[in-house]
């Protein structure tokens, strides 16, 4: 019988309680080091309140919809049904916080199923061989580690400026101790997480000004899809300064003013630096380990979330690889999997599908547009506006559409869903691009009618037949 393998995980979070799982399942003796608690900042500060305040901006949005469904008011006096709803913050985020440390809780009881240590603290390595767990009180505790695997996640980018100070001055962790809803807010940044909180601020009837440095909002995302949520944004009252880029944010007696490098001054009630995130890569014994880090200082692995150190891997945002809870979640599987000699597949960024919470959402999966038209990927694409599908006109849905890609023989090899209910769309795409699925094979499955997957099978129907790279429809 071979010896226990001692496996220690530096960070709790969903690369960390993943990989922690697939290591006890496969025999395993495991360790968590986790400074902050477990589901780490995806779960306590970032993903799951930041989506769960989504949610409640989601139902404010269908209250605004209702006097065009016909509901309105049974008090005559009022106008609309939004007039005779208010936000409260404070059980708004008390709620949010909640969730969080509810998910929190039920991980820490999965893992103590499992008989998966948990150490409250931070970790570091020593060697190649041993982590050193050091507890808030100073105790430390060495750690036999024939595995190792760092996964410690990124924290917001600070401008020297800006100094976030958590009551006006705002980064994304801070959001949810607000005791009142902003009078104005002012966001710095126009991707991911800068669209997705303004997006749901201005669903809760916050006047919102969003600082965006590019042309367009999202700039990562599909050119297509981004012009859909920033002419949205506008429609529904947004200010958006478009190519304008923030140097500074200072306190007022009663607010903030953000200043331009172009010298215009914005003034507001808050403002949330939205301008990115630095790896938490310092103080960890990477470089006396051998583990090279990218020029960003991310940690460097390759498919199986292997780092340039025998027996250390590491996943998550700390990679740099793609910042996505289920991203980090599968390179800490991969991990284990590896390294513990079960079969494992290299992460294939291609089968990756990828979610904007904004309003509508955006999801994508696979190869993209600008691939296909700088002939990067031969293939073809339809583009289909939501707007005519059946059930989209009983939800008044006005925006939005389908994008599929697929290979000249009809291989499905990418898609962009813009929709309410886009990150559950996205699904049968993901699996069509995964399993290498067809066009026709996605055709002639069963749609429920009438339903928005119904336009998802019926792009596959438009790109039936077409030859070479024609075909393209917009």
């Amino acid at each position: 019988m071979r010896d226990v393998t001692n496996v220690v995980i530096i960070g709790g979070g969903p690369g960390g309680y993943e990989a922690a799982l697939v290591a006890a399942h496969l025999g395993g003796n495991v360790t968590i080091v986790e400074e902050a608690g477990v589901g780490g900042s995806a779960v306590l500060t970032d993903v799951v309140p930041s989506k769960g305040l989504i949610a409640v901006a989601d139902v404010m949005t269908r209250i605004r919809k209702a006097t065009k469904l016909g509901l309105v008011p049974a008090d005559a006096s009022r106008t609309s049904l939004l007039d005779g709803v208010r936000v409260d913050a404070v059980a708004m985020n008390e709620r949010l916080l909640k969730l969080a440390a509810q998910q929190s809780a039920d991980i820490q009881a999965r893992l103590n199923e499992e008989g998966i240590r948990t150490i409250r603290g931070k970790g570091r390595l020593d060697g190649t061989e041993h982590v050193i767990a050091i507890t808030p009180d100073g105790v430390e505790e060495r750690l036999s580690a024939d595995i190792t695997l760092v996964a410690t996640g990124t924290r917001p980018r600070d401008l020297a400026d800006a100094r976030p100070d958590g009551e006006r001055i705002l980064n994304w962790k801070q959001m949810y101790n607000l005791a009142e809803m902003p009078r104005k807010l002012i966001v710095v940044g126009s991707g991911v997480t800068g669209a997705e909180f303004a997006s749901a601020y201005h669903a809760l009837r916050c006047e919102v000004v969003l600082v965006s440095s590019r042309r367009m909002v999202l700039p990562s995302q599909d050119s297509d899809a981004a012009r859909v949520i920033q002419d949205v944004f506008e429609a529904r009252g947004m200010e958006i300064l478009s190519q304008a880029r923030a140097i500074a944010a200072r306190r007022t007696e009663d607010g903030v003013i953000v200043t331009l490098e172009d010298g215009r001054e914005v003034e507001g009630s808050h403002v949330l630096m939205a301008v990115g995130s630095i790896p938490n890569t310092e103080d960890l014994g990477l470089e006396e380990a051998g583990i090279e880090l990218t020029p960003s200082g991310h940690i460097q692995v390759d498919g199986v979330s292997r780092t340039s150190a025998r027996g250390v891997y590491a996943a998550g945002d700390v990679t740099g690889v793609y910042p996505l809870a289920s991203v980090a979640a599968m390179q800490g599987r991969n991990a284990m999997y590896h390294s513990l000699g079960d079969a494992v597949a290299p992460l294939n960024p291609r089968h990756i599908s990828a979610n904007v919470f904004t309003s509508p959402e955006i999801a994508t999966v696979g190869v993209t547009q600008d691939q296909l038209d700088s002939d990067l990927v031969r293939g073809r694409a339809i583009m289909m506006q939501l707007h005519s599908n059946a059930r989209a006109k009983m939800q008044d849905l006005n925006h939005g559409f389908v994008k599929v890609f697929c290979s000249p023989s009809g291989v499905i090899i990418g898609g962009v869903v813009v929709a309410p209910g886009a990150s559950e769309l996205i699904h049968s795409l993901a699996l069509a691009v995964r399993r290498r699925l067809t066009v026709d094979h996605m055709a002639q499955a069963f749609t429920v009618y009438p339903s928005l997957s119904g336009t998802v099978a019926e792009a596959a129907r438009r790109l039936h037949g077409h030859g070479g790279d024609e075909g393209i429809s917009y």
